[in-house]
């Protein structure tokens, strides 16, 4: 009888653990949840983060796609217009470099302009026929000669200059006398004749006219002056010569005389 009162007991108090091990463990699962239902609300609150970041992403994806075609469009007109820019910059630097070289403005080079570059050619081309000339009318002594650029900063290239082959000295034009100078000019005018006759093909200059500057030549210097002249009037050429020169009317035969008269006007005599 003693010993069945006491198995009861044991089993109460064994119910009382597994009553309190169920606690524990109700309050562990409890903890859990209320960790995983805090955690739910942080997944809750990032996913609605997110769904904004979405949202707002897309919103900024529509006005970037609704700009990309503009955009496009100026990119292309763009590269359009810097391709001609190119085309153009090229093209100027081409014709910026043939406008100085025209125009005599090529930094390190002589300053010598396209129109003056075809002068000097057709000077020199002159002179040559000129100083056979004026080798004759000066028994040999002088010869003309272009004279270049002193330096690359100045536009020169069509001055003249005298070689004297008498002493062997070359200086400018300037520092010969009144006949000199005519008889220079003489044989311009006759080489520039022969140029034109020889560069053109066909063409005659048959009439030529000198007006005055036989009276500041000495005796010898007319004489070798009308030897020239005379040269020249060899075939169908005619050269008139105007001047006051009384050893000139000596020398020519066919005149026409202009005398002035007393009524003022003037009147004409043909020597033929």
């Amino acid at each position: 009888m003693a010993r069945a009162g006491r198995q009861p007991k044991k089993r109460s108090r064994g119910s009382v653990l597994t009553k309190l091990l169920i606690l524990v463990i109700l309050a562990a699962i409890g903890l859990q949840l209320r960790s995983l239902h805090s955690q739910v609300q942080d997944a809750q609150a990032q996913r609605d983060a997110l769904t904004a970041r979405r949202t707002a992403l897309a919103a900024q994806e529509k006005a970037l796609t609704a700009r990309l075609l503009p955009n496009r469009k100026a990119a292309d007109l763009y590269r359009q217009h810097a391709a001609a820019r190119a085309e153009l910059e090229r093209r100027w630097q081409w014709v910026n470099a043939l406008a100085s070289t025209a125009g005599g403005t090529l930094s390190s080079k002589q300053k010598i302009r396209l129109e003056a570059y075809i002068q000097m050619n057709y000077l020199d081309a002159i002179l040559v026929h000129a100083n056979t000339r004026l080798m004759q009318m000066t028994a040999g002594q002088y010869e003309l000669e272009r004279v270049g650029a002193e330096n690359q900063r100045s536009q020169s290239g069509l001055d003249l200059g005298v070689i004297d082959h008498y002493n062997g000295t070359r200086r400018s034009v300037k520092t010969l006398s009144g006949g000199e100078s005519f008889k220079a000019s003489l044989a311009l005018a006759l080489g520039l004749s022969d140029e034109v006759q020889s560069a053109a093909g066909g063409i005659r200059l048959d009439t030529l006219f000198l007006d005055e500057g036989f009276g500041s030549l000495d005796d010898e210097s007319l004489e070798q002056a009308i030897r020239v002249l005379a040269g020249l009037t060899e075939g169908d050429r005619l050269v008139g010569i105007i001047s006051h020169v009384a050893a000139l009317k000596e020398r020519i035969d066919k005149q026409v005389v202009v005398k002035k008269a007393r009524s003022g006007g003037s009147t004409v005599e043909v020597i033929v």
